[in-house]
């Protein structure tokens, strides 16, 4: 447990650009701590390859050289470390080989594995790429440096993307919601153009058909005085027929004026085909419309 525990502080105190234990400790402003020798190195080589832009190592992020300053706190947890002893039995099985026993100097390019001597003389490992751990750990620590950069560069694009959609997405929503009101403004106007002309035509009709009937009804009522004043003189005319020559021709020139004078008078007609009937031609025009550009069904 104690081990677990040193390992764990150790690996929280190792210098990034070294891996070894941070030496006389420097941070950024990110927070990240490395040796003053390792970061300063770095820093002159950013100055010269880069023009004069440095980056951290860990995290990308832009710094300058004012901005490095002693981690005392780091430093101090370093010198608790360097004075820990572990016990000599603890100290042999850290970095042994859990099948032989063996220290652990090889790694297996073959496998990515950590192995000893004879782990490299096994089966399991013959005919196998390998080399020590310290040929190459410079070599894997700058490619998962660079794989790290690579996926935070991917991350922060996939986050900045992630944004533009988001503001692409309201934006479509504020638009389509304009439209969505203009089309229903439209359509409501519309409507009541519609509902105003309909009420004007049925007014119209109401007024026609009331004038229309008046005048019907006058005529009908003077037809009917008519036929009785004609039942009346027909029923004289019989009457003189059917008595004798003097009462026939008693008064029969007044008779006759009667009888010329009480000539049919006929009624004015409406004709309904000289009616000024509603064409709704604009409206017919609107249907043909939406039929072509919907197969609105007849």
């Amino acid at each position: 447990m104690a081990s677990e525990l040193l390992k764990c502080l150790q690996e929280e105190v190792t210098c990034p650009i070294c891996l070894d234990i941070l030496t006389q400790p420097l941070s950024l402003d990110c927070g990240h701590s490395f040796c003053q020798a390792c970061i300063t190195a770095k820093t002159k080589e950013s100055t010269t390859n880069q023009g004069g832009e440095s980056r951290c190592p860990v995290c990308r992020i832009r710094y300058c050289t004012g901005e490095l300053r002693p981690n005392w706190h780091v430093a101090n947890i370093v010198e608790r470390l360097r004075e820990v002893k572990v016990s000599p039995e603890e100290g042999q099985k850290i970095n042994l080989c859990e099948r032989h026993e063996e220290k652990l100097l090889l790694f297996c390019k073959t496998d990515g594995k950590i192995i000893c001597w004879l782990c490299e003389r096994s089966q399991e490992h013959r005919g196998h790429h390998t080399v020590l751990m310290e040929e190459i750990a410079q070599d894997y620590q700058k490619k998962l440096q660079e794989a790290l950069w690579k996926l935070r560069e991917d991350q922060q694009e996939a986050r900045m993307l992630e944004a533009g959609i988001g503001e692409e997405r309201t934006s479509w929503k504020k638009q389509m919601q304009t439209e969505r009101q203009s089309i229903q403004a439209q359509f409501k106007k519309l409507k009541d153009i519609l509902e105003y002309e309909e009420l004007r035509e049925l007014q119209n009709l109401e007024n026609e058909e009331k004038a229309v009937l008046g005048r019907l009804a006058e005529a009908e009522d003077e037809l009917a005085q008519h036929s009785q004043l004609l039942t009346d003189l027909i029923s004289d005319l019989e009457h003189r027929l059917q008595g004798s020559t003097m009462d026939m021709l008693q008064d029969v020139n007044h008779l006759m004026e009667r009888s010329r004078v009480l000539s049919l008078k006929k009624p004015k007609t409406f004709l309904k085909g000289q009616r000024n009937t509603f064409r709704a031609l604009d409206l017919q025009e609107i249907i043909q419309a939406f039929k072509k550009a919907h197969v609105i069904p007849h």
